[in-house]
């Protein structure tokens, strides 16, 4: 796995020595702040973004001078809507996986017990509770206020917009900013990066990465987050996740990618 970590030696600084876990947290976390501020001073390009997707209208009569109408039409497909809730419990399911492999592992005494396994599942677990679990649904969700596309007026809603970063909207609960579902397809993407079993690489990696590129791209489409609220879901997860990882591997002295069983 040596060649996988090559590029963090080549960095400048101090970043070229550090462990590849800690290395990629930092620059995630920088990331996912750079790209707050981008959307922030920026909000046209949500705006563009959510365009893309609405099919503008013809207001009723007693609609408000003025007013936009209209809807995202492909919000109403129904086989999306069925992948859609596929996507959506899928973090869940595997979240239950990793608690079964967790049993499994510490049944082991001795020397069939392994502790490198043990730590790596313990993080995705840990990592799937505390970013699309808490700080994401329990937390920013619900202290963004930051109203939905398909919510505001700019869409046929009757709220108004504020850009990512901006905490003064009128949404009272379950807000656009972050993207739930993208925040636990930014999981099931490291979940297949580093916690599929080796025997199932090929089979499962491929379409489970699909799917969490599927889902943000699918609550875009809805008009039920702007592009800031799916990128920043998603990346939230990874930065998380790496930083879990880190923190419960960094006693080892081998890859956190080495085959898992």
């Amino acid at each position: 796995m040596q060649q996988h970590h090559q590029w963090l030696e080549k960095l400048p600084g101090r970043f070229g020595t550090m462990r590849p876990l800690k290395a990629a947290f930092i620059l995630l976390l920088a990331l996912w702040c750079f790209l707050l501020v981008v959307f922030y001073l920026f909000p046209g390009v949500d705006l563009a973004a959510s365009r893309a997707f609405f099919h503008q209208a013809a207001c009723s009569g007693d609609a408000p001078a003025g007013s936009i109408c209209g809807s995202f039409p492909i919000s109403g497909d129904a086989v999306l809507g069925l992948l859609r809730e596929a996507i959506f419990y899928l973090p869940i399911i595997l979240g239950l996986t990793l608690i079964y492999r967790l049993i499994i592992v510490w049944s082991h005494h001795g020397a069939t017990y392994d502790k490198a396994l043990a730590s790596r599942l313990l993080a995705g677990l840990v990592a799937l509770i505390i970013g699309p679990g808490l700080l994401v649904n329990s937390v920013l969700k619900e202290i963004s206020h930051r109203p939905r596309p398909r919510n505001t007026d700019l869409f046929g809603g009757d709220l108004t917009f504020v850009p990512a970063g901006d905490f003064s909207g009128a949404c009272q609960s379950n807000c656009s900013f972050v993207s739930g579902e993208a925040a636990g397809a930014g999981w099931l993407f490291c979940y297949a990066i580093f916690l599929v079993p080796e025997r199932f690489r090929i089979l499962l990696m491929p379409p489970l990465i699909a799917l969490s590129l599927a889902s943000p791209a699918m609550r875009l489409a809805y008009g039920g987050h702007y592009l800031s609220d799916i990128i920043l879901g998603w990346l939230a997860s990874l930065v998380i996740f790496t930083g879990c990882l880190y923190i419960f591997t960094r006693k080892e002295h081998v890859s956190p990618l080495r085959e898992t069983t």
